[in-house]
């Protein structure tokens, strides 16, 4: 691992532990804990959140794919945000995936296509309802939840990727929260070493760079940024891409001169502009029901 990510994995360390400081699971919240759903038994686990009030009814389904820049994360530093989004009426899927450096491209996107081969084959079992799939994503969560909807949408993007997506899945919709869309400007694959594979050439970020794979069957979008995320600039060029191929989409950028918020604010279901833009992302869910 570079010393670049060594340190950014102690610094989110640090800052998520903070942020859910004396946080609980809430009492209206059922939890079903570390769910293998694929062949590793340390990263392939997830959650599923369901309210409480609504045991035994079908309930539409989220999936959170969670950021950490491919090398920070797991089911367990998202647990707090993703059961704020169950008690909206959802039930939520909260899952880890393999971490480079150890596990480099396309590692994440296989193990998220397990992910929803699972939501499928066991819908019955957790009041899945498979005609309301939806998925948030924040960071390169959003940008790997983006691509994975690509594979979905594009016959030739999905022939990249050696796995097939479960049958007669379709994601409704998508929150993409704080992303990287552009990576063949963005990134470097200096800047992105840990994660992609070993001698890669600068063709690959091509391949990444969610703006060019997108088609008119990409579902539809909320597209969210903040007044201060260092990646804010990269929110407008999805809004575009999408308006050009005709996807129904919603841009916002939270905060003004008096509040001022940062890179993946969302996620600290403390504050009042984190319930106004998880709420909002929840609306537009429910409007395309």
């Amino acid at each position: 691992m570079s010393l670049g990510s060594y340190i950014f994995r102690k610094m989110c360390t640090k800052s998520d532990t903070a942020r859910d400081s004396g946080l609980t699971t809430p009492e209206e919240t059922e939890r079903f804990d570390d769910i293998k759903y694929g062949s590793d038994p340390k990263w392939n686990v997830l959650d599923v959140y369901r309210p409480k009030a609504a045991a035994g009814k079908k309930l539409p389904v989220i999936v959170s794919f969670h950021g950490g820049g491919w090398v920070y994360g797991d089911k367990g530093v998202y647990q707090y945000y993703c059961m704020e989004l169950a008690r909206q009426g959802f039930a939520v899927v909260n899952y880890s995936y393999r971490l480079a450096p150890k596990y480099r491209h396309p590692a994440p996107f296989k193990d998220t296509n397990d992910v929803f081969g699972w939501l499928m084959d066991n819908a019955d079992k957790y009041f899945f309802d498979t005609e309301n799939i939806f998925a948030v994503g924040d960071s390169a969560g959003a940008m790997g939840i983006a691509l994975y909807a690509c594979i979905l949408t594009s016959a030739d993007y999905a022939e990249k990727y050696s796995f097939t997506p479960p049958e007669g899945l379709k994601i409704k919709g998508l929150a993409l929260n704080c992303g990287i869309y552009d990576a063949e400007h963005f990134c470097t694959v200096k800047t992105m070493r840990d994660y992609l594979p070993k001698h890669s050439s600068e063709d690959i970020l091509s391949e990444l760079t969610v703006i060019k794979h997108v088609t008119k069957d990409f579902p539809p979008s909320f597209i969210m940024t903040s007044n201060c995320d260092h990646l804010k600039s990269e929110s407008p060029l999805l809004e575009k891409a999408l308006h050009e191929k005709g996807v129904p989409c919603v841009f916002r950028e939270y905060g003004d001169e008096n509040t001022r918020l940062y890179h993946v604010f969302h996620c600290n279901i403390k504050t009042a502009e984190a319930a106004q833009a998880n709420k909002e992302e929840c609306d537009f869910f429910r409007d395309l029901m």
